[in-house]
């Protein structure tokens, strides 16, 4: 039976004219490609090789030689591609996230790491958590960053990091004229944009609110332009806000703390993820850590400055 290390010293040999220069190459001794040789001539019935030197092939070694190399080739090819997706080289990763997330987590994760995935295909969509889930359901991406849903058995999910409800605004608006916390008794004194996010807060008071508000608004875009145009007031989390330019909209935060926005990274329950789709996860969640730890830490600088 032919063997791909048989043809590889085969190739080796006829390619290097004799014997030592070959096992040089292989790390082999000359004595193990010559007994390989003579049991590849013995399976074939016939000679490879005109003279014992190994420097004139035969009309069958030629042959030999053409299909061999092309095989080699091919194996080797093989090899690297396996390997590769083995260690994240290779492959390819389809990622959904919330939009404020795709603005403002994903960048920095390829910031950091984009040299790191080597060849791998990465494509990002942003959509609702919805949407992510129903695509992570149908298996048309691999990994969601998305809040989760009431009915998400079939999905694996880990806590990514939270942010808090806010109202956003813009700049001269009433409320954005004030400082601190808003309270619900004072948002009901003006118009809501109601919209998906807002709607999953639980807060008896909110969703009073929301049955009252008579505008909904599903993308950044659509909300982001009714509050340039004064129309009323949204509330999202605080992530949204950096979709928007600076000092274009005002985020003043909910004086309900329990008002709060979980961001988990999902991924199908029953089945398993390429090696590049867990080692973009891995850089998701260093990511986010660095960033919280960050964070944490100028809040603090800041508490210290503003102390007596």
């Amino acid at each position: 039976m032919l063997k791909i290390e048989t043809l590889r010293a085969y190739v080796t040999v006829a390619r290097s004219g004799n014997l030592s220069d070959a096992a040089e190459v292989l790390g082999r001794t000359p004595s193990a490609l010559s007994m390989m040789l003579k049991q590849l001539e013995a399976h074939l019935d016939e000679p490879l090789f005109e003279t014992d030197r190994k420097n004139r092939l035969t009309a069958l070694g030629a042959f030999v030689l053409e299909q061999a190399e092309r095989e080699v080739q091919h194996f080797d090819t093989t090899v690297r591609a396996i390997e590769g997706y083995a260690r994240a080289v290779y492959g390819r990763v389809r990622i959904a996230t919330v939009p404020s997330v795709a603005g403002t987590i994903i960048p920095q994760v390829f910031s950091r790491y984009i040299n790191d995935f080597g060849e791998v295909d990465v494509e990002v969509r942003d959509m609702d958590s919805s949407s992510i889930r129903h695509e992570l359901s149908r298996n048309r991406i691999d990994i969601g960053i998305a809040t989760k849903g009431k009915h998400d058995a079939g999905l694996h999910s880990e806590l990514l990091l939270s942010d808090e409800f806010g109202v956003i605004c813009a700049p001269d608006h009433p409320l954005a004229q004030q400082d601190g916390p808003v309270s619900w008794a004072e948002l009901a004194e003006h118009r809501l944009i109601a919209n998906s996010l807002s709607a999953g807060i639980e807060a008896a008071a909110a969703r009073d609110l929301h049955a009252q508000a008579l505008l909904t608004a599903q993308n950044l875009t659509s909300i982001f332009g009714m509050l340039r145009a004064k129309i009323g007031v949204t509330l999202l989390p605080e992530m949204a806000i950096s979709a928007a330019a600076v000092g274009e909209l005002v985020f003043r935060p909910l004086a309900d703390a329990t008002a709060r926005r979980e961001i988990h990274l999902l991924r199908k329950a029953d089945s398993s993820i390429s090696p590049a789709a867990r080692f973009l996860e891995e850089c998701i969640k260093e990511t986010v850590a660095t960033l919280q730890v960050g964070s944490e830490a100028a809040l603090d600088a800041a508490r210290l400055s503003d102390a007596p």
